[in-house]
C-alpha cells in the first residue's frame, strides 16, 4: 500500500520523533493514504515555517507483513473511543491503548473546533461525537515504533510550491 507524508523537507528515512506539541495520535511518524491530505500538511508546515517549498514523501508500506508482527489499533470512525484517545493525546496524558501503529480519522479544522468545545465543557461527549459523524474525514496512519518502520520503503518525494 502507498502512504504519504507532508513536510518542508523530503523524508527518505522516517523516524519517530518527540513532538514539541501534543498531537492527535501521540508521538510518531504521521502518514496518510490521501495525497491531497499530505499536500495540505506540507502547505500548513510551509506557512508555519515560512518556507516557499514543501514536499510530499511517498512510501510503500507492507501492511500485510506488518500486521502479523506488530500491534495495530484501527479506529474505523470518529466515535467515542477515538474522541477519548485524541483528547488524551492532545493533553499529553498516557492512553490505555498501546500499539506500534494507530490508524484512524484525522481531525480537520471543523473537527478541531468540536474537540475544543468538548475539552472546554461547552459540548458533552455525546454531542461532540454526533457532530463528528457529519464530517468527511481523511485518514492518518501513525507509526509509533522503529520496529514498524522496518516495513516502510521510501519511493520518492514530490515538491510542493506555494499557490
Amino acid at each position: 500500500m502507498i502512504l504519504y507524508h507532508g513536510s518542508t523537507v523530503p523524508v527518505e528515512k522516517p523516524e519517530i520523533r518527540i513532538s514539541e506539541s501534543f498531537l492527535d495520535f501521540g508521538t510518531g511518524f504521521y502518514t496518510t493514504t490521501s495525497l491531497q491530505q499530505a499536500e495540505r500538511w506540507a502547505r500548513i508546515k510551509m506557512r508555519r515555517e515560512n518556507k516557499p517549498v514543501g514536499y510530499v514523501s511517498v512510501y510503500e508500506f507492507d501492511f500485510d507483513a506488518a500486521k502479523s508482527r506488530v500491534v495495530i489499533h484501527r479506529y474505523q470512525n470518529a466515535d467515542m473511543e477515538w474522541l477519548q484517545f485524541v483528547v488524551k493525546n492532545r493533553r499529553g496524558e498516557m492512553t490505555d491503548i498501546a500499539a506500534d501503529m494507530h490508524i484512524g480519522p484525522v481531525a480537520d479544522d471543523n473537527v478541531y473546533r468540536s474537540i475544543r468545545l468538548f475539552e472546554t465543557g461547552v459540548l458533552d461527549a455525546e454531542e461532540t461525537v454526533k457532530r463528528l459523524k457529519t464530517e468527511v474525514l481523511q485518514d492518518q496512519w501513525t507509526f509509533h515504533t522503529e520496529k514498524l518502520l522496518a516495513f516502510v520503503k521510501f519511493i520518492e518525494s514530490k515538491e510542493i510550491r506555494e499557490e
